[in-house]
């Protein structure tokens, strides 16, 4: 029999359901993500380091959990990092049995051995108006009645700092050479430039990496707020000057906009699912692609030499940024994917011919 849980947001709603995975009170962020598919890959994202993930497809674990095996480049090769990073799962329903070839364990199975609370049973349709209507916010999960814990101010917490590795990491393979700045980068970006026959000097966030030989740079996603990466915004204003191809990808799109001087939000619910519409500007041409953020550029605030690169279609709101002369370049979705539709691709392949 499992027992009752119940998630309470700040504004005092509260939605009940039954207890599955570890056995733990919880708190954080509480966002929504569209996705049909694709839990083991979102769970295991560093974007979504300290947040409570809502599933709106409302049956979750229906195939369970592929292998933790690593590819001889010490990658995960079914994830986007070695843990979950979310605090909590809500989902309508769980799927108790999974079917899939590739499938090792549950989803329950997985949650207990890596600690993570989730709730069953829950309306999530509701919480999902709720969040779309008042904007994300914070929340606590409570199992049995057990003693309550805080809700957790996230505006201030530098999570980049969290997810983001300690040491610099050489992932070889061709002659041509990228510097990533991990931010809490996912694995298939690194894949991206492997299978292109790109070397990937992976560096932590706060790594003046100016002083790196290298062919291009690439600013990978992350959680929280881009402003919080102060030092990562110094190292790229200085890395302008270097005139070699910069690719900011989620997170790193931001971080390329603030360190040209321009401005970034904090948006109601986000962008968090891969099934965004994004048009590409001066083009008929519409990708629908993989996202996940809380924060946006501001357009408006863009320096001359800079344009939009691609419109959210649905809210309007920006989804890359291009400069016009120089091999800057940013989106705000994800091409690699992982999960979801890897449409705009086209863009590694861009960077690659840049440099």
């Amino acid at each position: 029999m499992r027992k009752e849980a119940k998630l309470i947001l700040e504004d005092g709603f509260e939605i009940t359901g039954r207890a599955f995975g570890w056995n733990s009170n919880a708190n954080g962020e509480v966002v929504f993500n569209t996705g049909m598919v694709g839990y083991p890959e979102t769970m295991t994202d560093p974007s979504y380091r300290g947040q409570i993930l809502v599933c709106t497809y409302p049956l979750i674990g229906n195939y369970g959990v592929p292998p933790e095996t690593e590819s001889e480049d010490g990658l995960y090769g079914n994830f986007e990092s070695d843990n979950i990073h979310i605090r909590a799962l809500i989902v309508s329903e769980l799927s108790e049995e999974y079917s899939h070839w590739n499938g090792s364990q549950s989803l329950e199975e997985w949650m207990i051995n890596k600690k993570i609370p989730g709730i069953t049973g829950a309306d999530t349709r509701m919480l999902t108006r709720k969040l779309r209507e008042k904007g994300t916010m914070k929340g606590k999960l409570i199992v049995d009645g057990s003693s309550s814990i805080d809700f957790e101010d996230q505006l201030d917490r530098d999570f980049v700092s969290e997810v983001s590795p300690k040491e610099i990491k050489s992932y070889e393979r061709g002659k041509k050479k990228v510097i990533l700045v991990d931010c809490g980068s996912k694995n298939n970006i690194i894949r991206a430039f492997l299978n292109r026959g790109i070397t990937v000097i992976r560096v932590p966030y706060d790594f003046d990496f100016t002083g790196i030989n290298a062919d291009g740079i690439v600013l990978s996603n992350g959680p929280g707020d881009p402003k919080m990466c102060s030092k990562t915004i110094e190292h790229t204003r200085k890395a302008f000057r270097l005139n070699i191809p910069i690719l900011g990808i989620c997170l790193g799109s931001q971080i390329l906009a603030l360190a040209a001087g321009a401005d970034t939000y904090k948006l109601k619910y986000g962008h968090r699912g891969h099934n965004q519409p994004c048009n590409e500007t001066g083009s008929k041409r519409c990708y629908i692609t993989s996202q996940n953020h809380g924060y946006a550029i501001n357009a408006q605030t863009l320096p001359e030499d800079w344009r939009e690169w691609f419109v959210n279609d649905n809210d309007g709101t920006n989804e890359g940024i291009i400069h016009i002369s120089k091999p800057f370049f940013g989106a705000q979705f994800h091409p690699e994917a992982s999960p979801g539709p890897d449409d705009s691709e086209f863009i590694f392949d861009m960077f690659v011919r840049a440099i």
